[in-house]
């Protein structure tokens, strides 16, 4: 597996996004993975910090983490949302190779407080960290966001040198879930947030983003983008339009698990991350 800092270094290199997708089974898992390999994509797999809190990542994670080693692409297993240290510990302790601690919530330097406190923890793994900054809302609130709850370029620039995080979510125009309306990203805010801070930056609420505006994020400076509500309506609409004669869970599951792997190879190629390894 790949630890996060390698992962996003290929695509800051070579100037294109990796893929980053929330799964939540077995199934899920093996779609994106059949999706990477045959694109010849890198590729993140992330879980939830609640699957964390409510122990489903305990059954969960060793499936994942057993498809990443043995995946033909680079695979980086990651914590979406780490929620806190205890979410973050057993993360580490379940063999993810990358750690996203949010305390977007708290102050400024509160933020800063949990983050270092989580960056400096993780180090002692050789595991980096993803922080944010701007508080990203959910998409059913309206995908609108007044301007003040937007990453400001100088606060990102002084959070980053304090808190030593190697990937920045920063809060730019979009939400988590489905959109009441396409969203409105602001480009010119990545660029400055780049510019000053001159590490990969993470677009959540990848979900629903319309393909122009994805590939200008890129252009950007976005590295890393978050898909889960699009992925989970993929696998959901897939199982209630399964036969119900088939009664065999493995072979119910095919097509659920083939629906999983179009969507993802829909987004590789939107992100620019087909064919590269």
């Amino acid at each position: 597996m790949y630890e996060l800092s390698e992962i996003l270094a290929l695509a800051e290199k070579d100037g294109y996004c990796i893929p980053a997708f929330n799964v939540y089974n077995m199934e899920t898992a093996r779609g994106v993975i059949n999706a990477a390999e045959e694109m010849r994509s890198p590729v993140i797999l992330q879980l939830y910090s609640r699957l964390v809190t409510s122990g489903v990542a305990f059954d969960v994670a060793p499936i994942v983490k057993d498809m990443a080693n043995r995946a033909k692409v680079p695979v980086c297993f990651h914590l979406d949302h780490g929620a806190g240290e205890s979410e973050v510990v057993r993360s580490l302790a379940m063999g993810m190779t990358g750690i996203m601690i949010d305390a977007s919530s708290e102050e400024l330097e509160k933020n800063i407080e949990i983050t270092s406190s989580i960056v400096k923890k993780c180090s002692y793994l050789g595991v980096s960290v993803e922080g944010e900054l701007g508080h990203i809302g959910k998409a059913v609130d309206g995908a609108e966001q007044v301007v003040t709850e937007y990453t400001r370029p100088d606060e990102a620039k002084y959070y980053v040198e304090k808190t030593g995080v190697k990937a920045l979510a920063v809060m730019v125009g979009t939400a988590h879930g489905r959109y009441k309306k396409a969203p409105v990203l602001d480009i010119e805010r990545i660029k400055e947030i780049k510019k000053l801070t001159n590490i990969p930056l993470v677009l959540h609420g990848g979900s629903g983003v319309p393909d122009d505006q994805i590939k200008m994020a890129i252009e950007a400076g976005i590295r890393k983008m978050n898909f889960s509500t699009d992925l989970c309506y993929s696998f959901l609409d897939a199982c209630r339009a399964r036969d119900k004669n088939v009664v065999g869970i493995d072979l119910f599951m095919t097509e659920p698990i083939k629906a999983v792997e179009d969507f993802a190879k829909s987004k590789i190629e939107i992100l620019g991350a087909k064919n590269r390894v």
